[in-house]
């Protein structure tokens, strides 16, 4: 049982690594949302990365863990249906300093997609969620960013579930 839960655990970790791909995609790119959600789902986008542990240090691409589709599909089409929402949701929490339509792309994708689940999944606690999507930051970005997106999605997880 313990086996089968981590790896639906490891199916939706990476249905959110792959949404937040998947958003930056179709809001950057020339597909369509649900062009992007299909490629994805069909294997031809996304299904390898390149394994950082190889002794070799070459270029080696690994398949990854195979994700939670429905879960990846939801998600990223709810982002969308909400999308200007959130934005302002976001627009709101943000300081001064930090402007969310000149943040980097993929920093915008994870944050739409870590509010989205946020403000719209109740099944997930929200630490578990903000640990999630500090861990994607991480993959993406050096220590700075990752440490915003903790504060941030912390922030708003206390206004939107206390």
């Amino acid at each position: 049982m313990s086996k089968f839960v981590s790896q639906k655990i490891r199916q939706k970790s990476g249905a959110r690594l792959a949404a937040v791909q998947a958003v930056y995609m179709a809001s950057y790119g020339e597909l369509g949302v649900d062009e992007v959600i299909k490629d994805f789902i069909n294997g031809d986008v996304g299904r390898f990365a390149i394994d950082e542990n190889n002794p070799m240090h070459n270029e080696e691409l690994v398949e990854l863990t195979p994700i939670d589709t429905a879960y990846f599909s939801t998600l990223v089409k709810g982002v969308f249906s909400k999308k200007e929402d959130l934005e302002k949701s976001l627009a709101f929490y943000l300081n001064e300093k930090r402007d969310f339509d000149k943040m980097d792309g993929t920093m915008q994708a994870l944050l739409l997609c870590a509010v989205y689940e946020l403000t719209n999944t109740t099944d997930v606690d929200k630490k578990v969620l903000i640990q999630e999507y500090v861990d994607l930051a991480y993959a993406f970005f050096n220590k700075n960013e990752p440490k915003m997106v903790n504060a941030l999605l912390d922030q708003i997880a206390h206004a939107l579930r206390d």
